[in-house]
């Protein structure tokens, strides 16, 4: 009984520290900081915030099911070179909320909203990866108006994933259907399994897979929750960004890996640097979806040449 109290007492007490962590404003100065915005549904998103308050700020959206770790060479890198970086970790992922509801891109993108007007960014890079692209494109759209400078795109989702009569050369949505089967059945197995094979493109034929890579992409999916995971394939396959794509008029890098074997090239950034208005488009021989990982110097190099041009 006592060790039920204090198990109580000690989980309401968390609780506490936490809604304060999430109101309470980021500090002045320029030393490392991680925190919590508040959502407007009241979901609690967990931030990482590195570098100089007056420095040119970088954000970035991480992929599915991951988390704002799956940055930490970019943020490094754009850190040793004066920017301030910033990362979240969407709802139901890594160290947010694990809420029941609100896993769709106009949730995502609105809390990216509450993260930004809470540490007051302006003129902003956004970089998104994958999903974090879509993310990334549908804020841009709706909520970046005189906080978005420049955007950055990897592997990333749109204009849409799911084969649709207005999309022909998307993909079935029996794949994605089988994301959802593997996922409900054995989610560790199946993290796993995406990791050591299509992601970082470690199933082909004389590339060397590093089981430190695949360990780190599966503990960062299985710190997440199951079921925001699982909504989530829905929101990352079946978002059309059409409209939004449309709409952005900031300059945007489109970087693409031409072996991507989770998002095809073909069907996502070649169709969107159509659709953006100032659009610059790369397509990387031979390179995977998780392309940021294994070529991080590569991508990061380009990356700074288009922020810095």
């Amino acid at each position: 009984m006592a060790g039920t109290l204090t198990l109580t007492a000690t989980a309401a007490a968390m609780s506490v520290t936490t809604a304060a962590a999430a109101d309470k404003k980021p500090a002045s100065s320029s030393s490392n900081a991680t925190g919590y915005a508040t959502a407007k549904d009241g979901t609690v998103i967990f931030y990482k915030d590195w570098g100089p308050r007056d420095g040119k700020p970088i954000v970035f959206h991480h992929g599915w099911p991951l988390s704002s770790d799956d940055w930490d060479n970019q943020m490094l890198f754009f850190l040793s070179k004066g920017y301030r970086v910033v990362a979240h970790d969407r709802r139901g992922h890594g160290r947010s909320s694990q809420v029941s509801d609100g896993h769709d891109m106009d949730h995502y993108a609105s809390d990216v909203a509450a993260v930004v007007e809470h540490l007051d960014l302006r003129s902003a890079i956004h970089v998104g990866h994958s999903t974090g692209g879509g993310e990334a494109t549908r804020y841009a759209a709706k909520h970046g108006k005189g906080r978005v400078a420049k955007l950055v795109l990897i592997g990333a989702v749109p204009p849409i994933m799911v084969k649709t009569a207005e999309n022909p050369g998307g993909l079935p949505i029996d794949v994605f259907d089988g994301f959802r089967a593997a996922l409900a059945a054995n989610r560790s197995q199946f993290y796993y399994d995406v990791a050591r094979g299509p992601f970082f493109g470690f199933n082909r034929d004389g590339v060397e897979a590093s089981d430190a890579m695949i360990q780190n992409w599966w503990r960062q999916g299985m710190t997440g929750a199951a079921n925001a995971h699982y909504l989530g394939i829905k929101a990352f396959s079946e978002t059309d960004f059409t409209e939004d794509l449309k709409s952005i008029d900031v300059p945007t890098l489109v970087l693409h890996g031409e072996d991507d074997q989770v998002v095809p090239v073909a069907d996502s950034a070649v169709l969107s640097a159509k659709l953006l208005k100032n659009a610059t488009l790369k397509i990387y021989k031979g390179l995977p979806h998780g392309m940021a990982t294994t070529h991080a110097a590569m991508i990061n190099s380009d990356i700074l040449s288009f922020i810095e041009s």
